[in-house]
């Protein structure tokens, strides 16, 4: 009966220290709904260590891919990246019409974009250092000039 114990304490304190690791970055949340009869509802949830240990699972040719087709805008998106780390909670776009509402700020680390309009509902959080990770692994794999 002791040894049993130990292995289900063993076991528990393994789950919790791997759930603890995959979600350490935070959740990447995509929520899209489509405010009509018959509209679409998806809501997507995926621990951010996902998108950063996939990058080290996907064939290095698609990622030189992707990269040579970003290559121009990388330096961009790192700099982005560190000016957005200044910031983690800031409002950066907030515009209202009769119809819309577009939200773009940083809270707690992510950046959130929210579209709210007539036709659909968007809401994007994503951690900042999920852009970062994704954005040095893409610099990284990049053809040099």
């Amino acid at each position: 009966m002791l040894l049993l114990a130990k292995v289900a304490l063993g076991l528990g304190a393994t789950m919790v220290m791997s759930t603890a690791y995959i979600f350490h970055e935070g959740v990447i949340r995509i929520d899209v709904d489509e405010n009509h009869a018959g509209g679409s509802h998806v809501h997507f949830w995926v621990p951010a260590t996902a998108v950063s240990a996939g990058l080290y699972v996907v064939p290095n040719r698609h990622l030189e891919r992707a990269a040579e087709q970003a290559c121009q805008f990388l330096p961009a998106m790192r700099e982005f990246v560190k000016e957005l780390k200044k910031y983690p909670n800031a409002e950066f776009v907030d515009v209202t019409d009769a119809n819309d509402h577009v939200h773009i700020a940083t809270a707690n680390g992510k950046i959130q974009i929210d579209v709210v309009s007539d036709d659909e509902t968007v809401h994007l959080r994503v951690p900042i250092e999920t852009l970062q990770d994704v954005s040095d692994h893409l610099e990284a794999t990049a053809p040099t000039i």
